[in-house]
Order: structure tokens, then C-alpha cells, then sequence
């Protein structure tokens, strides 16, 4: 599967893209956003596990965001059980020398409509630190809508803080 945003290509993780994935993910601005699931730092060990993991999937819900003949970031539908099997939270991260290009925004919509195509779902969930406005805006060039925040209900690096929760759903992608 591939598509094709304007300054990169989205596509299936290759058992190949573990270097590059590697060399972009092992910045420590990096996760300063994510969960702290997301290694830090991030080695090609950790690299192999994560395209192990998604290799094969079927359907597709990992992307990697592919610039210049790498990948330089993920972006994912990270899919619940029980109540929020159809409410797959995004997820994404991009290589620092690319933030600040419009590329995520473009890739959270390209993103968000596949998932409406090709998916059986009923909206999209994120999920973003009080501390980031940076990925709110991101969010909210995607056309997804703040729905609310949840006061002091994560804790990162040793702060507590916010979390502020957008919502995407299919109608107002069409």
C-alpha cells in the first residue's frame, strides 16, 4: 500500500527501513510527546521489533512517512478492544529536520480518510500532552476537533499535565 502526499510517500514498513527508521527515531526530542512505550534511546534493535510487529498486518495501520529513500516517521491507527474497537487512536512522530514543513498535518488527513475508506471504524481518536500545542495545531489542520480535556491525567518526565482529546469523524472528512 502506498500513498502519495505532496513531500512523502505513506506506506508499508520493509524489513530494509529499520536503519533509517533507527537513525530518525534516536533523537531524544523525539519522544518527548509520546508515550513512554516508545524507546529512548532508540536502537536498531528496537527498530527491528517495531517493523516485526507491523510488517504483516493486514489491514495496513502503521505508515511509514518515506522522505528522501527513508523513513523519517510513523504514523499509525492504533486499534482498542472491548467499547473502542471501532475508536483507533492516531499516533505519529516525524524526524526533527522535517518538523515545521506542513507534512504531518497532511499526513494525519491522508491518514484519517484511508482509515474512513478502508476501515471499519466510527471516528478517530488522539490523544495530545497539555504541553504540546504543536501537535494540537497539527490535529486541528487535519480537521479534527478538540472535545475536551482531561485535567491532570498523565504524567511524563516526571510532570504532570493535561491531555487534550480531538476526535475525527467520516462525515466531516468527505
Amino acid at each position: 500500500m502506498e500513498i502519495k502526499g505532496s513531500q512523502f510517500i505513506l506506506r508499508n514498513l520493509r524489513r530494509d527501513d529499520a536503519p533509517s527508521l533507527q537513525k530518525h527515531a534516536d533523537n531524544p526530542k523525539v519522544p518527548a510527546y509520546l508515550l513512554d512505550r516508545f524507546p529512548s534511546p532508540y536502537s536498531l534493535a528496537d527498530a527491528e521489533f517495531f517493523i516485526n510487529l507491523k510488517i504483516d498486518e493486514e489491514p495496513v495501520t502503521a505508515f511509514a512517512i518515506e522522505i528522501n529513500n527513508e523513513v523519517a516517521g510513523i504514523i499509525s491507527l492504533d486499534f482498542r478492544e472491548d467499547v473502542y474497537r471501532k475508536s483507533p487512536l492516531m499516533g505519529y512522530w516525524l524526524s526533527e529536520q522535517y518538523w515545521g514543513r506542513g507534512i504531518m498535518p497532511e499526513a494525519v488527513k491522508l491518514v484519517t480518510e484511508y482509515g474512513f475508506n478502508h476501515l471499519d471504524i466510527i471516528c478517530i481518536m488522539a490523544f495530545v500532552f497539555g504541553s504540546n500545542p504543536k501537535s494540537m495545531r497539527v490535529l486541528e489542520k487535519a480537521g479534527y476537533t478538540k472535545q475536551g480535556v482531561l485535567k491532570q491525567t498523565v504524567i511524563k518526565g516526571g510532570v504532570v499535565m493535561d491531555e487534550h482529546v480531538y476526535v475525527a469523524y467520516p462525515d466531516a472528512n468527505s
